[in-house]
């Protein structure tokens, strides 16, 4: 008989006192560490929830990342735009100043102001969060804005705004400095005033002509181009007649000549003189009057009003199409208006050929469709105005600048120039109305007078070629808040993009720029008018008007983002720490259960060495 052996490491008892022996190395690693185990399959099958709650946990410390992260660009942002409106703030109480004292280069302090702050704001512009440019839209590694020398002073290729000011007050002025209209006088007794061309974007437009004068006749505005004139047929009027013509200039405001007759000695300002003894001789001075107050209206509010016209030109993003000047089919020499029909038959007030029922016309996809009567929608009737299409074309294009018809032209506006495209099934009611060719496109800005020498140019041109682009992060269509967007939780997503050119960032610089860079000649006879109505313009042009965006709504926006990401933080805190519940729950280890099974297996523990001590002390005496 053979007897097996009796080893203590081989026996039941052995293993289990291994296994105890294991288990309170586990049990003193959970006391130490507090967790279940060190690894996924000791800890149970609630691990689980835990690996999922760990992975919302991991999305949470992103977002959280995220939010730090776009509020350090918001804050920045806010910062330079609370800079802006400092700025703004300190132009405008120049420009309202009366001080119209002029240094040796023809500005006042206020200029000098403006110039100097015309750089600060271009420098605030393109502040930098890390390498990102915040008023760039999505061309963030790009400059927003190109530097303020080169912007007014231009580079040795392309042309600055001081350029594009002085070619556009040349233009607008005109060769005999009466703001492109001619002035003649038929008869002895008469005097007419006209524009130089037809359809010319530049000067003054001859808008309304009213008379008092006792024994005169008025005739106009109206032709092409369009003129006035006035005949005393050989009387004299009565002191306190009067004259008075209305003009529109090219930033749309209206300056208006007033002439009194008078026989005081001397003559008042602002009267001509009644000659009593003969009356050929006040027709004369009614010539003379007239061209005297046309000449300082044009060299004042004409010189004022092209300065800020040029701004628009070289900064406006905003283009048009502007059609050739036309004529009504009731009166052929009378141009075509807001009133005029766009179908009807002669010799009534409308176009010719004009727009029948079925005819359509497409703009940027969509379709305006004319019916008889009882349009809806997107149709026109065919006896609508011009001015009703022109509005149903502005609701489409968006524009922020209402299209207009002027002389007999007509100018549809549109804030993004790459995007317009008009088109029509019926061509020659679309001719009729001015626009020789389709697509009707927008001429690209910046606008530049078409030809040298620029006091008898009659054109604008598109000027991107040879002229500075002082915009030059993304300028493509679209919310400029879109341009920067991130993800703050599972559903939130913020926008948080701004761009230099947009509207109430582009006024204000236009404004300033302006104001800083006109200067006019110390001793000139008009230089306190010119800077006086400047600075009324330039004053408006600062000030917030309703319907414009304005510094403050780019703030709102931002500060909306700020606050989506504020609620988002504040649930990601919350749902943090139910996460951290599930998963201590799932993984922890509870110290007062581990030191009673801690305690429990020293106690199995010892009684299994106790057993095992007598055990082992066997022999094979002992054993027989």
């Amino acid at each position: 008989m053979s007897i097996s052996s009796i080893n203590y490491s081989s026996s039941v008892l052995g293993a289990q006192i291994r296994n105890i022996n294991q288990q309170l190395t586990d049990l003193s690693t959970q006391l130490a560490t507090g967790k279940l185990s060190q690894n996924y399959s000791g800890m149970g099958a609630n691990e689980g929830f835990a690996i999922a709650g760990r992975s919302q946990l991991s999305n949470i410390a992103a977002y959280t990342d995220t939010i730090t992260n776009v509020n350090v660009n918001i804050n920045l942002a806010n910062t330079a735009l609370q800079s802006l409106t400092t700025i703004r703030n300190t132009v405008q109480t120049g420009s309202a100043s009366t001080a119209q004292d002029l240094n040796v280069n023809g500005q006042t302090v206020a200029q000098n102001t403006a110039a100097s702050q015309f750089g600060s704001m271009v420098g605030v512009l393109n502040t930098q969060s890390g390498n990102r440019y915040l008023f760039s839209g999505t061309a963030f590694n790009t400059q927003s804005v190109a530097n303020a020398g080169d912007i007014i002073n231009g580079t040795t290729t392309q042309a600055g705004f001081k350029t594009v000011m002085a070619e556009r007050q040349a233009a607008d002025l005109g060769a005999n400095g009466m703001g492109r209209l001619v002035q003649t006088q038929p008869t002895p007794s008469s005097a007419r005033v006209s524009e130089d061309v037809a359809g010319s974007p530049f000067g003054m437009k001859i808008a309304a002509v009213s008379s008092t004068l006792t024994g005169a006749t008025v005739t106009g505005p109206s032709g092409s181009p369009v003129s006035f004139s006035v005949d005393l047929n050989g009387l004299n009027p009565n002191d306190g007649d009067k004259l008075s013509v209305q003009f529109t200039l090219p930033d749309g405001t209206t300056g208006q000549v007033d002439l009194t007759a008078s026989s005081a000695t001397p003559t008042p300002i602002g009267s001509f003189a009644i000659d009593a003894t003969t009356p050929g001789n006040t027709a004369t001075n009614l010539n003379t009057a007239l061209n005297t107050a046309i000449t300082k209206l044009a060299n004042t509010s004409l010189v004022a009003a092209s300065a800020i016209t040029a701004g628009d030109n070289f900064f406006n993003t905003a283009s048009s199409a502007i059609g050739a000047p036309v004529n009504n089919q009731a009166a052929p020499p009378a141009p075509i208006s807001g009133a005029t029909a766009l179908s009807g038959a002669s010799p009534s007030n409308s176009i010719s050929p004009g727009f029948a029922a079925g005819d359509t016309i497409t703009v940027n996809g969509t379709t305006l469709t004319f019916v008889n009567s009882g349009a809806t929608g997107n149709q026109l009737n065919v006896g609508d105005s011009i001015q009703t299409l022109m509005s149903k074309i502005d609701q489409i294009t968006g524009t922020s600048k209402p299209s207009t018809v002027h002389g007999g032209s007509i100018t549809i506006n549109t804030d993004d120039a790459a995007s317009l495209n008009i088109t029509t099934s019926n061509t020659g009611a679309l001719n009729a109305l001015g626009f020789g060719s389709t697509p009707v496109t927008a001429t690209q800005p910046p606008l530049r007078v078409g030809s040298s020498p620029a006091s008898s140019a009659t054109t604008l041109v598109n000027g991107s070629a040879n002229t500075v682009k002082w915009y030059t992060g993304n300028d493509g269509p679209g919310s400029p808040r879109s341009t920067a967007m991130a993800r703050v939780d599972d559903s939130v997503t913020v926008q948080y993009g701004a761009q230099a050119n947009e509207d109430a960032i582009r006024q204000q610089l236009q404004a300033i720029a302006v104001f800083g860079t006109f200067s006019t000649s110390p001793t000139s006879q008009y230089a306190g008018g010119q800077v006086s109505a400047l600075s009324l313009r330039v004053t408006q042009s600062l000030t917030k008007q309703p319907g414009q965006q304005h510094i403050e709504d780019i703030q709102t926006d931002l500060a909306m983002a700020q606050n989506t990401m504020k609620d988002a933080g504040t649930r990601q805190t919350q749902a943090k720490a139910q996460l951290q519940s599930i998963i201590d729950q799932a993984e922890s280890a509870s110290p007062d259960q581990v030191a009673s099974e801690l305690l429990s297996l020293q106690n199995a523990l010892q009684a299994s060495y106790q057993v095992t001590s007598k055990l082992a002390q066997l022999s094979l005496v002992k054993f027989l």
